[in-house]
């Protein structure tokens, strides 16, 4: 199968595991460090993932992994992550990319920086600082800028970093099977099986697999999944374009944003380019179902969307949102979420990013790519045990956040799962504050 993403291949193991304690639905990032963390303890567990490791938006993402401007319900997770980013190529012996080279948010005029300032101070109150530069530090900071488009000042996190998505999530995946988890590739989760009121198996496309526990890191298909076990999990779809580019030098290491441009060195010399903010959402029926509860949002953080509707609405619309085991499901007929980029933002990046960066004059298209984003209502991710179908928890809804916090959300995962007590606080990401029926 070809996708438009170099994502490392992962082989898939070919025998089904009769019987496991707990099955992890999703080979995204966060279903990745779910499975290891819980293998690396000892719990015997299997990854299952309907297509490719990594091979959504865990691959598809700017790699940016990243404390700075995180909600303050994330940012505890967000520094712990960053925690386990600085140790994980020798966690797991292989290149995920990582290199702490620090993020900026820059600005070109006061009323631009004041949210920017306004979250510094209210980090800082929490107690995570960052640097603030003026004018002139912002201007030595970032070599290559433009003269005539001068920068106000920056906010700058000199512990931030970067990975590379296309090889970190397959990497996790591979130190995961070392450590004795099952990983199947190919085999799309059906449903989920209940004996005594909890959670007994799950019936996948290759046959049935018998736990106690069953992790819902499914990412975008997560709301159609939970959907068939009555389970009404708050979540619609984003996408997100960007492009790799060549021909770029002199701009040094630490990744850059602004109000409309955002690029970061990566591992090959070449750079991962945005046009920031200017994300796409399709018209689904789950658009009109939710679209109360989202409106803070659309009006907030997510202003920049644009509605698309074509297709994609008659075609969900048509599937089916109750099934049982035996029938085929949307998993199967859809192995991987691969839409087409945006590529009018992708010219619009190009020429922002030339006239703001004189390196940038000279940068050559070398592909471009989009990946859709599982959006929560308050952008923060869910990870929490369902009450209403006991040993089932949901992983998911990170909202375009979930490459730099995976490690942590994976780790609460398994504490969950295990009945251990985070070493973040779980409860600002429980299901309670979406869903009080169903914690």
């Amino acid at each position: 199968m070809s996708i438009s993403i170099p994502v490392t291949p992962v082989t898939g193991d070919a025998e089904l595991p009769e019987q496991v304690e707990v099955v992890v639905i999703g080979g995204g990032i966060v279903g990745t460090m779910t499975a290891l963390t819980l293998a690396e303890r000892g719990i015997p567990v299997a990854l299952c993932e309907k297509g490719v490791i990594g091979g959504e938006q865990s691959g598809r993402n700017w790699g940016w992994v990243r404390q700075i401007g995180r909600d303050m319900a994330e940012l505890p997770l967000a520094i712990a992550s960053r925690e386990m980013w600085r140790g994980m190529n020798a966690r797991i012996g292989a290149e995920t990319g990582y290199r702490e080279t620090g993020i900026a948010y820059a600005f070109h005029s006061e009323a631009e920086g004041a949210p920017w300032i306004k979250w510094r101070e209210t980090a800082r109150a929490h107690g995570f600082d960052t640097r603030q530069l003026s004018a002139r530090e912002a201007a030595a900071a970032f070599p290559g800028m433009n003269p005539a488009k001068p920068l106000a000042g920056a906010i700058l996190c000199d512990s931030d970093g970067r990975a590379e998505p296309w090889l970190a999530t397959p990497a996790m995946a591979e130190a995961a099977r070392r450590a004795g988890a099952r990983v199947l590739t190919n085999c799309a989760v059906r449903t989920v099986e209940t004996s005594a009121g909890r959670v007994s198996g799950v019936v996948t496309e290759r046959g049935r697999i018998g736990c106690s526990q069953v992790v819902l890191a499914g990412g975008a298909w997560s709301r159609l999944f939970a959907g068939n076990l009555g389970i009404d999990f708050p979540q619609l779809q984003v996408l997100g374009t960007a492009a790799r580019v060549t021909g770029v030098e002199g701009l040094g290491e630490t990744a850059f944003g602004a109000r409309k441009i955002a690029f970061r060195r990566r591992l090959d010399g070449d750079y991962t380019i945005a046009l920031r903010s200017a994300n796409l959402t399709p018209i689904l029926p789950d658009n009109f179902v939710l679209m109360r509860e989202y409106l803070p949002s659309l009006l907030g953080s997510w202003r920049d969307l644009s509605l698309r509707f074509g297709m994609s609405f008659f075609e969900d619309l048509r599937r089916p949102r109750h099934w049982a085991g035996d029938r085929v499901t949307a998993f199967e007929t859809c192995r991987t979420l691969d839409p087409a980029p945006h590529l009018p933002n992708i010219r619009k990046a190009m020429a922002q990013l030339a006239e703001a960066f004189t390196p940038f004059a000279s940068a050559k298209l070398v592909t471009a790519w989009a990946g859709v984003m599982d959006v929560t209502p308050d952008s923060v991710a869910v990870v929490s045990p369902i009450a209403t179908v006991p040993g089932f928890f949901i992983a998911s809804g990170c909202s375009g956040h979930g490459f730099g916090v995976g490690p942590a959300l994976g780790e609460m995962a398994a504490d969950l799962v295990m009945g251990r007590r985070p070493a973040v606080d779980p409860e600002p990401l429980s299901i309670r504050r979406l869903r009080p029926a169903l914690a």
